[in-house]
């Protein structure tokens, strides 16, 4: 007996289950795509995988760079991007494969050290280069070198220099040259095409000559100190707006203070002691608004010391001592007081105001008698 086919009836429920669940599948599939499934709540979200850009950090020195500072005796057993030793500071870019030095500190090197002429021209990507305490025998900067570098400082170092050397530096924005004999015939040899120096020292290099009277307006730092300049101050010099601190202290300069000095309104610090500077204080230093350091000191420097000294609200350090002063010290003790340091003895015709001042002082000067004069030879130079 054959089985009878199914009725209508029957099949009507089933095909209605079978479209209900197809269309939630549906549904469902939708939804985790416009929406993933949040994370478990106690499980942090996993970021999507990216490919993160390889930088130069891990990249290695220029193996040329790398022998150089081997000949120098340098340690590179360690990366010296990373890990510089200790009396050898080196600063590296990001280039990529190979890194590149940008800063080099050569201190307190052996005078067994070996500075090649090869070596330095592997080293035309610095910016900054300073040598301190490193007695070793001197060699001519290739020219790349030259004139990449932007900083150059050279302290108790190289046994000497040349000002036609030094010359050839001429994008350097920092000069610092100390304690180094420097073999050049003045300063505007060194100086001449520095067009974008700020900051220049050249102390104690035995230098000669005269002060050049065309400096950059844009320098804010001026040492030439312990050299054999001679002659004047030239009144150009009252140009540099800019300049914050001028030091021309032991030499052999002649002449008055300039009487537009004033003209220096950012001036901080001024250093003109030691030399052979006569005449009086010009009264325009009083317009300085900053001025907090004042070393005219060991001159001829005469007149009455002026009173304005006591208005500058910033001076911190006034040494007027061993110069050739007359009158009366015009300073109270709240002046006083104010100055960390304030020296003005040997100068034998000046004296002090015993109402006003006390002797505890020790300012190396003797009181003032009814006249204004000193009642007796002043004590030790102070």
């Amino acid at each position: 007996m054959s089985a009878s086919p199914p009725k209508p009836l029957l099949l009507l429920p089933l095909l209605l289950l079978l479209l209900r669940t197809t269309s939630n599948e549906a549904a469902t599939l939708t939804a985790n795509a416009t929406h993933p499934p949040s994370p478990s709540p106690m499980s942090s979200p996993t970021p999507p995988t990216t490919r993160t850009p390889s930088t130069s950090i891990h990249s290695i020195l220029d193996p040329k760079q790398l022998r150089a500072l081997q000949s120098m005796d340098i340690p590179t057993a360690k990366d010296p991007c990373i890990q510089p030793s200790p009396h050898n500071a080196t600063i590296c870019d990001s280039s990529s494969p190979f890194r590149h030095l940008v800063s080099l500190h050569l201190s307190n090197c052996s005078s067994d050290l070996a500075l090649s002429y090869t070596a330095l021209k592997s080293l035309s990507t610095l910016q900054s280069l300073s040598f301190t305490n490193c007695p070793v025998t001197p060699t001519r900067f290739p020219l790349d070198l030259a004139l990449s570098l932007r900083s150059f400082t050279c302290i108790h170092s190289l046994k000497h220099l040349t000002g036609v050397g030094l010359s050839h530096f001429v994008n350097l924005t920092d000069l610092t040259v100390s304690n180094v004999p420097v073999n050049t015939s003045g300063l505007y040899v060194v100086l001449g095409n520095m067009h974008k120096l700020r900051s220049v020292t050249i102390s104690n290099a035995n230098v000669t000559g005269y002060i050049p009277k065309h400096l950059l307006f844009n320098l804010t730092h001026i040492d030439f100190s312990g050299n054999g300049l001679k002659g004047r101050i030239p009144s150009s010099i009252t140009l540099l707006e800019n300049l914050e601190s001028l030091n021309l202290s032991s030499n052999a300069l002649t002449g008055g203070i300039p009487s537009n000095f004033g003209d220096l309104i950012s001036l901080k610090n001024v250093s003109l002691g030691s030399n052979s500077l006569s005449g009086a204080i010009p009264d325009s230093i009083s317009a300085i608004p900053d001025l907090a350091h004042v070393d005219l000191s060991s001159n001829q420097l005469n007149g009455t010391i002026p009173k304005f000294f006591a208005e500058m609200k910033n001076l911190r350090y006034l040494n007027l001592a061993n110069n050739e002063f007359h009158g009366v010290l015009p300073f109270n003790l709240t002046f006083m007081k104010r100055l960390a340091v304030i020296k003005v003895g040997g100068n034998s015709n000046l004296c002090y105001n015993h109402t006003i001042l006390s002797s505890k002082l020790k300012l190396g000067i003797a009181p003032c008698d009814k006249h204004g004069l000193p009642l007796s030879p002043p004590p030790c130079k102070g």
